[in-house]
């Protein structure tokens, strides 16, 4: 921190364990404020002024909250760091979530990054970095690369997306979201400190205990078909073969061992599914 004046908090973990959009949002204040808390004792205010802070954030499919929520982020970090005499600005780095991708049917993968993206995009990320759409189970690779690469390309040069700086501005609708997640956050927030802030409630399990349960629901309501993705737990092609396919295993792998804290996990919602499909191959 004394040597370049930045900091980077990773809120797409949050995202990619299940947590809800105003979970994602409160916990990444509060991430964000046990730092603050400490840096405030070293810093000078010169130092403070001058800080860089980077968000990186991942984009889920629920296309205009997606928006609100880094619109959202962006006014709960100026209300935070002005109450410690920060800098106000920040930067996003916003990707696709995980969360929601697919091994079957892995061209649908292509459809929901795009969307996430274009979220990203009127979200007012400053940079954008795409998912190839094989990420899961391909090692990295010059089509899949070149792929991702195009679908921003063709938001950029085709969409018009780089002619308009903040074009959500004014639309009821967004600013309506924005004002609500942002108080639900602020008010979650406010939660977690008055309980012992974030790290206390880290080490208590609290809040790991809060993303399982959203993502309890968010998974019952995939089993269930309430949450589609299409080509998996609905109109499944019965003809799709992975299992000579997987160059990586796309599925969560847990090493037992003792940690001080609980980890937060990120898991796939087509996680069990898949295994099964692959088991009847």
């Amino acid at each position: 921190m004394k040597e370049n004046n930045q900091l980077c908090i990773n809120l797409d973990l949050y995202q990619n364990a299940g947590a809800n959009i105003v979970q994602q949002l409160a916990y990444g204040l509060a991430h964000t404020n046990e730092y603050l808390n400490h840096f405030e004792k070293i810093l000078d205010n010169n130092k403070k002024q001058t800080l860089e802070i980077t968000f990186n954030v991942a984009i889920g499919s629920n296309y205009f909250f997606e928006i609100a929520k880094l619109r959202a982020l962006r006014n709960l970090w100026a209300t935070l760091a002005s109450e410690y005499g920060f800098n106000i600005s920040c930067r996003i780095k916003a990707t696709p979530s995980k969360r929601n991708k697919t091994i079957y049917d892995y061209n649908v993968n292509m459809l929901r990054t795009t969307t996430e993206s274009m979220s990203a995009v009127l979200g007012g990320a400053d940079v954008v970095y795409n998912l190839p759409y094989d990420a899961l189970y391909h090692d990295a690779n010059e089509f899949g690369d070149r792929i991702s690469r195009n679908q921003l390309l063709i938001l950029k040069n085709e969409s018009y997306f780089d002619k308009v700086n903040n074009p959500a501005d004014g639309s009821y609708y967004i600013e309506y979201l924005t004002l609500k997640l942002s108080e639900k956050a602020l008010e979650l927030f406010k939660d977690i400190e008055n309980n012992g802030g974030f790290l206390s409630q880290l080490k208590e399990g609290t809040i790991q205990r809060k993303i399982k349960e959203s993502a309890s629901k968010e998974q019952s309501q995939f089993d269930t078909e309430q949450l589609i993705l299409l080509g998996t737990n609905k109109h499944p092609n019965p003809a799709d073969r992975m299992k000579n396919e997987l160059e990586k295993s796309p599925f969560l792998r847990i090493d037992k061992r003792k940690t001080l804290i609980e980890p937060i996990i990120a898991v796939r919602l087509s996680e069990k599914l898949e295994i099964n499909r692959l088991k009847n191959e």
